[in-house]
């Protein structure tokens, strides 16, 4: 499509309806990658960008670099003709629809990081083009949209005839929204290893800056996703995305307080939660665990914190909740130290097995999870660590971490040579009855022992 094409909402809708649009997808990780797939199942002819190579060389390839959804997927896509992977983001003034899925981390003092939306809404408004409808999916405080990737937007240079672009608007007007280009929140819904649900039957919310720019957004979504909800704005779109993040982490920081206040007093919190469970409303069953994993939940209500704090306003709750999950882990290592310390043994020295790197069962995804937490914590008191995931075959390098290890493989015999198996994360894959006839110790931060018969003493929980 020539760069200096214009066209209109209703014209853009045609194409959307037509699938005669191109969609791109900026970011091709576990949000990403699983949009681009529901885009071009729907019959568009996608783009993938990413500034990663390697991911870029892999899907060209037709191989996935997510475990959990396959290859298949991937070599289907390769072989239609509709679909490109590129690090060139000269490329961007192609796609009518640009759909954002980068990542939204925090700073070190735990401050919203938008410096990832920052650049990638630079790019594309280096070849913004009249007519282009762009989505902002990644997880962020209210106002994002429009106080961050808006202005960006309205000052693009694009749009001009090649030899132009780059140069600011004629008599440095800016561009408007809902007439030259179009603007839209959209939060991400993902929910990886978990086929119950997928990207195509997750409804998905969308918030428009303005009236043309919700009409387009709306269309292109309900061309692949089997229900879309518009509401009145982006900021409304963000902030539902953070009230749900943020109902579940006060709910498992409940759950988690409960978990200590029960363990003293010698109540089975498990039971506890699964009899509460049966009443048929007003209540809906969480579980403690480690801590939080993830992308969203341990790091989306610091985003709301730190907007409320912009407008002088504390939030007590939602600062408390956060601070319960993050002891999480350190109530771990205390529950670990009074089990082996039981057993006549000091965490100093002790050879410990960690099951499950994963932030959650049956995943590849690594991102937040407390077992990182937990080895660290391990390792500073000079334990001998290992682990076992066999989704995760090594510990990658990360933002906040430079573990490097590789998963163990796990037999009766290798199980016992371990002072201690610290179950972190419970994947399905697990032989629990063999794990519980093996090993020496185990202390169990999911509650999977609780249905397997042990020997008085072996199993601890935490």
């Amino acid at each position: 499509m020539a760069g200096n094409d214009r066209l209109s909402s209703q014209q853009l809708i045609q194409r959307i309806n037509a699938r005669t649009a191109v969609i791109g997808v900026m970011g091709l990780g576990y949000v990403g990658l699983p949009l681009l797939r529901t885009f071009h199942a729907a019959g568009f002819k996608t783009i993938g960008f990413d500034i990663d190579p390697a991911k870029v060389e892999m899907l060209r390839a037709g191989r996935c670099y997510l475990r959990h959804l396959g290859d298949d997927f991937i070599r289907e896509m390769a072989g239609s003709g509709r679909f490109e992977a590129t690090c060139d983001f000269q490329r961007l003034n192609e796609p009518d629809a640009i759909v954002i899925c980068v990542p939204t981390p925090l700073g070190r003092h735990a401050e919203p990081d938008l410096s990832f939306v920052q650049h990638t809404a630079e790019a594309v408004a280096d070849r913004l083009r009249h007519g282009q409808l762009v989505v902002l999916e990644s997880t962020t405080y209210p106002g994002t949209t429009r106080e961050v990737v808006l202005p960006i937007l309205e000052k693009a240079g694009g749009g001009q005839p090649e030899s132009n672009r780059g140069e600011p608007p004629v008599n440095g007007a800016t561009w408007r929204c809902g007439v030259d280009f179009f603007l839209a929140f959209s939060p991400e819904r993902e929910d990886p290893g978990r086929k119950s649900h997928s990207t195509q039957t997750i409804p998905k919310l969308v918030g428009g800056i303005d009236a043309e720019s919700l009409a387009v957004a709306v269309a292109l979504y309900e061309t692949a996703v089997e229900k879309v909800v518009a509401v009145s704005s982006a900021e409304v779109a963000e902030s539902a995305k953070l009230l749900e993040n943020i109902y579940r982490c006060v709910n498992i920081a409940l759950v988690n307080e409960m978990k200590v206040l029960l363990e003293r007093l010698g109540i089975d919190i498990w039971e506890v939660v699964d009899a509460a469970a049966t009443k048929p409303f007003g209540f809906q069953a969480f579980y403690p665990g480690p801590g939080l994993g993830g992308h969203c939940i341990p790091i989306d209500p610091f985003y709301l914190t730190w907007k409320a704090r912009e407008v002088g306003l504390p939030t007590r709750f939602i600062e408390l909740a956060g601070e319960i999950n993050q002891h999480m882990p350190d109530y771990v290592i205390q529950r670990l130290t009074g089990a082996l310390n039981g057993h006549n043994k000091s965490v100093k020295g002790s050879h410990i097995l960690v099951l499950g790197m994963a932030y959650k069962p049956d995943i590849d995804d690594i991102r937040e999870s407390p077992s990182l937490e937990l080895i660290e914590k391990l390792l500073a008191l000079q334990a001998d660590v290992d682990y076992n995931d066999p989704h995760i075959p090594r510990i990658p390098r990360m933002r906040r971490h430079r573990l490097r290890l590789e998963s163990v493989k796990i037999s009766p015999a290798v199980l016992a040579r371990y002072d201690c198996v610290l179950i972190a994360t419970h994947h399905s894959i697990y032989n629990w009855r063999e794990i519980a006839d093996s090993a020496q110790l185990i202390v169990d931060t999911r509650g999977v022992m609780r249905k397997v018969p042990h020997a008085p003493g072996k199993v601890v929980f935490a």
